[in-house]
């Protein structure tokens, strides 16, 4: 059948997360225009991005961190791109909350979603949705139906508490639960978030970044001496940086024997340090790699 006819084209780039790239070339193999921009020596070039955005763009869609890299975009220019043309942004943030700070009002972004694994430090089942207020049952509307989406209800079938129509009442939560939250929560999941925000908001956002930026910048200048040229732009804030492997299996080999945990992606290798992670660390990967 193919998706439903929508005028305009959406604008995303080969650096998003790899769930969001098989949406949109899903979309796109069934008609809707979907641009990607490719990166230029590790980055998205906010230039590209105009290019490829014209007056019928109604998204642009990116990771505010790539996973393959930690590329940063700078959010609110890319709002400020979108706006001008008069196209909306979403903005996948799981590289990023709880990593770097972010400001979601001051940047502009119409939509953005984050999960509570990664540096939430939580388990996977729950995500945090925010949508700009104006937006909501305007621009989005919901979708689904559920239980979550209101609070106070009250049923009247039962006997001296009877309507004529045996109807109920509720309140419909202002927010954007009671705009799209369904189904049931993971309450394991719940369980380490009590513990893992509370822990981010004393360490602070700001402190975790500098102490992860204390050992990526090690990282950046001495992985490529050792014959592994970096994948990540030098001026990248993010929590993630990746270095270029010839033989993935050979070094992949090499950590697991040293115990070390990093991420292999085709020819990349990437590294996540944060606040759980000090120099020794650095020193064992290091010493792995020699």
């Amino acid at each position: 059948m193919g998706v439903p006819r929508i005028e305009g084209n959406v604008v995303t780039d080969a650096l998003h997360y790899e769930g969001s790239t098989y949406l949109y070339r899903s979309l796109q193999a069934q008609g809707l225009d979907v641009r990607f921009v490719r990166p230029r020596e590790g980055r998205i070039e906010l230039a590209d991005l105009e290019k490829a955005t014209d007056r019928n763009t109604k998204l642009i869609a990116i990771s505010l961190v790539s996973y393959l890299n930690g590329f940063q975009h700078d959010l609110k220019s890319v709002c400020d791109l979108a706006h001008s043309r008069g196209a909306y942004v979403y903005a996948d943030i799981v590289q990023a909350a709880g990593a770097m700070p972010i400001d979601v009002r001051a940047s502009g972004v119409d939509f953005c979603a984050c999960a509570s694994y990664k540096w939430l430090m939580g388990d996977m089942g729950l995500g945090f949705l925010f949508v700009r207020e104006a937006l909501l049952d305007k621009v989005i509307r919901r979708a689904q139906f559920g239980q979550r989406q209101i609070s106070h209800y009250k049923a009247h079938i039962f006997p001296y508490d009877q309507t004529a129509e045996g109807a109920a009442n509720w309140e419909q939560l202002p927010d954007a639960s009671g705009h799209f939250e369904v189904g049931t929560i993971s309450e394991t999941t719940v369980a380490c978030l009590n513990h893992s925000l509370p822990y981010i908001e004393r360490l602070g956002v700001e402190k975790i970044q500098a102490h992860a930026q204390s050992l990526i910048t090690r990282l950046q200048k001495e992985v490529p001496r050792l014959g592994f040229p970096s994948a990540t732009p030098p001026e990248t804030k993010s929590p993630i940086v990746s270095f270029v492997v010839k033989d993935p299996k050979a070094v992949a080999a090499r950590m697991e024997k040293a115990n070390i945990d990093v991420k292999f992606d085709q020819h990349l290798m990437r590294v996540s340090p944060s606040a759980y992670n000090d120099q020794n660390d650095i020193d064992r990967l290091l010493n792995a790699l020699s």
